[in-house]
């Protein structure tokens, strides 16, 4: 590729060495980052992505550049998955004041929440995807198709029942997250995509983020591809449009497991606080605590809110890598060993399609064969 691939560099602070000689310390190349930017650039061109933003720090040094639709490194897409972490985030902010324990039963604050198996779910079940509680709701389509408010999935999450006991099998659920944020919500007495937005992102300086549309402008998110999209989403049913990824419904709705808009580097921004603690959200201590796995051997691994294993997202990154996907078709992950954060938002959901463009950047970007 041609230098102007460089535009997007920005020195966040000058250094005594040269640039490439910096990246070619950790074997982060210009190679590398040419063909990072070659793959966005091709599936853009192509029609497979209408959009990308690319955000890559090492060190001091920071690419960032816009691929298709998305007009500058600022536009917002919305997160999937990656919106667990940063409303895990909040609900931590309150645990570092003493306002509940990773230990504590939810329902010591959800009263409704009880009986046999619900009796020992934990705070700390909940964050770590072993409580029990289903991915999705039975009733997950009828809710988004009469645009049913968060409460009302909070309710349905109340009355569903406990797959098995907590803490002995690992089981993705979003809805664990959504009853998580509720007890946020009750602690707080606040709103909780308010309380995400002022016990996170505005300390963090991520200007470019929401929990739904927020402060946003429609015009400056990107639109979901949603004709691929995910089963939970409307599959990219026809009858769908008005509760599918791109609905005002759902981009309103601020969703804590899947609704959340930001730029490639706020999310860069959000990586940095677990890699260099600032105390801007929560003690330096905390954040490491996030980051830790805390499911019993044999299960996957998982920090609170966020993936600690990274087995398939981050194949070459050393262990102490965290991070976490979107079914949108997002990735973002931090490699604290070598310092280094990777973010790559794009429109197409990620689906079953074995060689996704996000995927294949964040391949290039941790391999350790030269980039010919």
């Amino acid at each position: 590729m041609k230098r102007r691939a460089f535009l997007g560099w920005s020195m966040v602070a000058l250094t005594t060495r040269p640039l490439f000689a910096m990246l070619n310390d950790d074997k982060l190349n210009d190679d590398k980052l040419n063909a990072a930017s070659e793959i966005l650039s091709r599936a853009t061109s192509s029609g497979q992505l209408r959009a990308a933003v690319v955000f890559m720090r090492q060190g001091r040094m920071v690419f960032q550049r816009a691929f298709g639709e998305a007009k500058n490194v600022d536009a917002t897409f919305l997160l999937g998955s990656i919106s667990k972490p940063i409303a895990v985030a909040a609900v931590m902010t309150l645990f570092d004041q003493g306002q509940f324990g990773l230990d504590d039963p939810v329902k010591k604050f959800v009263p409704e929440f009880h009986g046999d198996l619900k009796d020992r779910v934990t705070i700390r079940h909940l964050l770590t995807h072993v409580s029990g509680l289903p991915d999705q709701l039975p009733e997950n389509a009828n809710l988004r198709k009469s645009h049913a408010p968060l409460s009302e999935f909070v309710k349905e999450t109340i009355r569903v029942p406990i797959n098995f006991e907590p803490g002995t099998q690992y089981e993705y659920s979003s809805m664990a997250i959504l009853l998580a944020t509720e007890i946020a919500q009750r602690i707080s007495g606040i709103d909780f995509k308010e309380f995400v937005d002022s016990a996170v992102l505005r300390p963090l300086g991520m200007n470019h983020s929401a929990f739904g549309r927020g402060r946003l402008k429609p015009e400056e998110t990107m639109q979901c591809q949603v004709e691929f999209g995910a089963i939970e989403s409307g599959g990219g049913s026809p009858d769908s449009k008005d509760w599918n990824w791109n609905s005002p419904y759902w981009r309103e709705l601020g969703a804590p497991w899947g609704g959340a808009h930001a730029s490639a580097s706020d999310v860069g921004l959000f990586l940095d606080e677990f890699m260099h603690p600032s105390g801007k959200v929560f003690r330096p201590e905390v954040a490491k605590l996030m980051i830790q796995n805390h499911n019993q051997a044999g299960l996957e691994s998982r920090g609170l809110g966020l993936d600690v294993g990274m087995s398939t997202s981050c194949v070459h990154c050393s262990e102490k890598k965290f991070g976490h996907t979107g079914s949108t078709g997002t990735i973002a992950w931090a490699d604290p060993e070598r310092d280094r954060a990777c973010v790559v938002l794009t429109t197409l959901p990620a689906g079953n399609l074995k060689d996704h463009p996000r995927q294949l950047v964040s391949d290039c970007i941790t391999s350790t064969k030269a980039t010919e």
